[in-house]
């Protein structure tokens, strides 16, 4: 069997995609590949990196990309992290199942750096449990031998 491989979208690849990549590699480990893409890429931003740290989890080498770069890749589920990704997203070749999880964009948090931290640790914490979701739905239809929550 293949490793199942999920695909992050959302608009800037900065925040919540990459908050998710993070978060579904932390709990399945090498069971699934995850990756996270944008459809207009604006760099990893340093809160969301900070954010993740918060929980051991560091994402600091990840890159954001285009999602155009990942157009030739198969991927067994397609994850839409906001809304305007929704409606961009382009058809993988092979998908198998496209999900939609609509968060709040934390880039766009206003007030002092520990105001908008707060706004980046409920948005990551939501994701994160969107992600636990998947990977139980998964473990299900995997088996446990392939992903765990």
């Amino acid at each position: 069997m293949t490793t199942p491989k999920v695909l992050f979208l959302c608009t800037g690849n900065s925040c919540r995609s990459q908050m998710a990549e993070g978060l579904l590699r932390s709990r399945v480990g090498d069971r699934f590949e995850a990756v996270s893409a944008g459809t207009r890429p604006a760099g990893l931003n340093s809160l969301a990196v900070r954010a993740m740290a918060d929980t051991g989890i560091d994402i600091s080498s990840q890159q954001s990309k285009h999602v155009d770069s990942l157009a030739d890749e198969q991927f067994t589920h397609v994850i839409t992290v906001c809304d305007n990704a929704r409606q961009a997203c382009p058809t993988f070749p092979g998908t198998t199942q496209t999900l939609h999880w609509s968060f709040e964009d934390p880039a766009d948090a206003q007030g002092s750096d520990e105001e908008r931290m707060k706004v980046f640790t409920r948005v990551r914490n939501e994701i994160d449990e969107h992600v636990n979701e998947f990977v139980r739905s998964q473990t299900r239809i995997w088996g446990t031998s392939r992903a765990s929550g």
